[in-house]
């Protein structure tokens, strides 16, 4: 009866090891290669999370996000769209300041304090200079 119940223990700890070692390790997703939840002009985003952010966050919370707007600001590593989106970048920005670009991103949050929207793995899609 022992023998039963070690077993059957033995079992049920190596299979939640295995599915809790296939979680954690799982598939970063590849943003670049998804197809897009979402595709909006950036001051239309905005507007959504101005009238009601709670709403906002809750409909694009880690959704892929293909977004069209002006550059306001950037980094080597970032770039910020109609001053309140901030996108931080794959690779590095070779983009000039002031074009219209279209980026591709999961959106990670809104900021309160800064009053920014966030996204991350973002990668360029298009320019339109």
């Amino acid at each position: 009866m022992k023998k039963k119940i070690l077993i059957i223990a033995l079992l049920a700890i190596t299979i939640i090891a295995y599915f809790g070692y296939n979680y954690i390790y799982q598939d970063h997703r590849n943003i670049s290669k998804e197809d897009a939840d979402y595709t909006i002009n950036a001051s239309d985003f905005i507007t959504e999370f101005v009238s009601d952010s709670e709403i906002a966050q809750t409909k694009y919370l880690n959704k892929t996000i293909v977004i069209n707007g002006n550059i306001t600001a950037q980094t080597n590593k970032s770039i910020t769209l109609n001053n309140i989106i901030f996108c931080s970048l794959l690779e590095i920005n070779k983009i000039s300041k002031d074009s219209v670009v279209t980026m591709k991103g999961r959106f990670i949050g809104y900021d309160d304090l800064l009053e920014e929207i966030k996204l991350d793995q973002c990668s360029l899609t298009k320019t339109n200079q």
